[in-house]
């Protein structure tokens, strides 16, 4: 049986995916799985950059507001749901195409759900959950760096429980998580999918388009939805909301704990850090193709940039 083509535009945070993505699915049938961990949430609309439903008007969105913040929506319940739509969308007729920057996400789906990270072992975990509490998460993360320098780099320190997980597979496997990753990329995939992603050889043009995201951010409501979200007890129930960027800056604000303009700045920086990350994730990918925003010394228009994914994609 052949495989199911599937096409999937990936990247940075702000760097314009959605939007190409979406006119891809005008011109060519298409209809899109959002590949975000934070968008599957009810409520967690403007800190996710979740499309609108002026968007949702114009091309079928999948995948978004599918589970309450205040429950667990793991990587595997996203594989079996996404993995379903694409072959309705396909058996329908339409271009199956993922849209979003959760590399995890991305890579489990297009290897069917095979994470192959080991058994996890509860002893090591709770010895490297104690190194957290005694040492730090600086001190945490500079072990996962000297034995798997590649994850510790995509991976923040911030994100304690990631961290102390890739340690725990580096212990339980011998193999670094990186290794291992690179491992089951080579496997073959359910799917026959292109992948895309955009480029920014000038960085600051990255970092600006994610300051002025966040500054909109801010206009269209993020901190009345951040309070909204704190006061219904979200936060503290689930600890992946509680680390997403785009709420956790602005918690202290909230407590009292530092100014606002201190948390949209601390915002600002975070979201930098997270574009960065993503990058080195998705440049680690040999099946990712990337189309330069840059064309000699001007800018791309976005008009050029459809065709080129069009190239890539072999639908023009």
């Amino acid at each position: 049986m052949d495989k199911v083509r599937v096409y999937a535009v990936v990247g940075p945070t702000a760097s314009g995916k959605s939007s190409l993505a979406m006119a891809l699915a005008m011109r060519h049938g298409g209809e899109l799985i959002c590949c975000d961990s934070m968008q599957v949430y009810r409520r967690m609309d403007i800190g996710t950059a979740k499309p609108t439903a002026e968007d949702r008007q114009l091309v079928v969105h999948h995948m978004v507001d599918i589970a309450e913040p205040t429950e667990s929506y793991s990587c595997a319940d996203y594989v079996a749901a996404a993995t379903e739509i694409i072959h309705d969308v396909h058996d329908r007729g339409k271009l199956p195409i993922l849209v979003g920057g959760t590399g995890l996400y991305l890579d489990a789906l297009l290897r069917g759900g095979q994470l192959h990270e080991g058994t996890p072992d509860p002893t090591i975990r709770q010895k490297w959950e104690r190194y957290a509490e005694e040492h730090g998460r600086d001190a945490l993360h500079e072990v996962l760096g000297r034995v798997d320098p590649e994850t510790a780099q995509a991976v923040h320190k911030n994100n304690v429980k990631r961290v102390i997980r890739a340690l725990e597979i580096f212990e339980t496997s011998g193999v670094p998580k990186s290794e291992l990753d690179r491992r089951t990329r080579e496997q073959d995939s359910p799917f026959d999918a292109k992948v895309i992603a955009l480029s920014y050889p000038d960085r600051s043009v990255l970092l600006d388009r994610i300051d002025r995201r966040v500054d909109q951010m801010m206009a269209d409501g993020l901190l009345a939805e951040t309070e909204a979200l704190y006061a219904e007890g979200v936060f503290a129930v689930n600890a992946t909301a509680a680390q997403a960027i785009g709420y956790k800056e602005l918690l202290g604000y909230l407590r009292g704990e530092s100014t606002l303009e201190d948390c949209v700045a601390q915002l600002k920086t975070a979201t930098h850090q997270y574009a960065k990350r993503q990058m080195t994730w998705f440049r680690s990918h040999s099946n990712v193709q990337w189309i330069d925003t840059l064309c000699k010394d001007r800018t791309k228009t976005f008009e050029e940039i459809v065709n080129n994914a069009e190239q890539l994609f072999s639908l023009a």
